[in-house]
């Protein structure tokens, strides 16, 4: 895959990963360094960063984004180190699938404080950087539940909207600016934490998700998405992508072979 080469700096291009500690985050990372890229990786996990330090070359940062500090000290960090080009707001997760009548408030909150909150607190931190660069880019990793809904998802699927109605309004606010705004919403994607997080570590019910579907998306397929999206001629704003596996026609209308 080229690299971009339309930039109007010098030097190397630099990018923050958030929820780089495992899935969709520490791929994009591993993809992003392949190419060159300096990469900071954001996570609140500093053992997983470590990991990802010696086995890529990225830059760790242990940060909580729910957290104002934590997010103003990424920010000093990220300026230290120069132009920063591209910002991928990766953290997120959803936790518990109750129907909404039997939500459980903490749940939401905590759905919202980290997909919601967290991605418009690390954006509005490092928007300026990214103005600065004159070639920057914002990449916003949602859901196809932030296009749909299904039963026992009301929680994730909200924050998911909002969390996409946030990359949809930036990107009005910012025509005409040196800067765009992306939005990748992986359908079902099979990684090591996103459903066992949700079931709360219940390994059943995390493996039912994927039961009988013979390909579903790795994290290293929407990856490859976002280096695709960051790659492209800066005049070009994929502006939104839906990923799913072939499998998957909307968030509950699955193939799955016979138990």
């Amino acid at each position: 895959m080229s690299l971009r080469t339309d930039l109007n700096i010098t030097g190397e291009k630099r990018a923050v990963v958030t929820g780089a500690s495992s899935g969709i985050g520490a791929a994009t990372v591993t993809r992003l360094r392949a190419q060159d890229w300096d990469v900071i990786a954001v996570a609140r996990r500093e053992d997983r960063l470590k990991e990802l330090q010696e086995r890529t070359g990225a830059v760790p940062l242990a940060c909580d984004i729910t957290i104002a500090d934590d997010v103003a000290r990424l920010g000093e960090f990220v300026a230290e180190r120069g132009v920063l080009h591209a910002l991928v707001n990766n953290a997120g997760g959803a936790f518990g699938q109750e129907p909404v009548a039997e939500a459980d408030i903490n749940k939401w909150q905590q759905m919202y404080d980290v997909n919601v909150i967290g991605t418009l607190r690390i954006t509005r931190e490092l928007l300026p950087q990214l103005r600065a660069s004159n070639a920057g880019d914002v990449v916003v990793v949602t859901s196809t539940a932030a296009h749909d809904t299904y039963p026992g998802g009301g929680g994730y699927v909200a924050a998911k909207h909002a969390e996409r109605i946030i990359a949809n309004t930036l990107r009005q606010e910012l025509v005409g600016e040196p800067v765009r705004i992306m939005e990748v919403a992986p359908g079902m994607v099979m990684t090591e934490e996103f459903s066992l997080t949700r079931f709360a570590g219940d390994q059943e019910r995390a493996e039912a998700v994927y039961e009988g579907v013979a390909e579903p998306l790795v994290a290293d397929d929407i990856a490859e998405v976002i280096e695709f999206m960051l790659s492209r001629p800066h005049h070009v704003n994929l502006d939104s992508v839906i990923v799913r596996p072939r499998a998957q026609a909307t968030n509950t209308l699955v193939a799955r072979a016979d138990s």
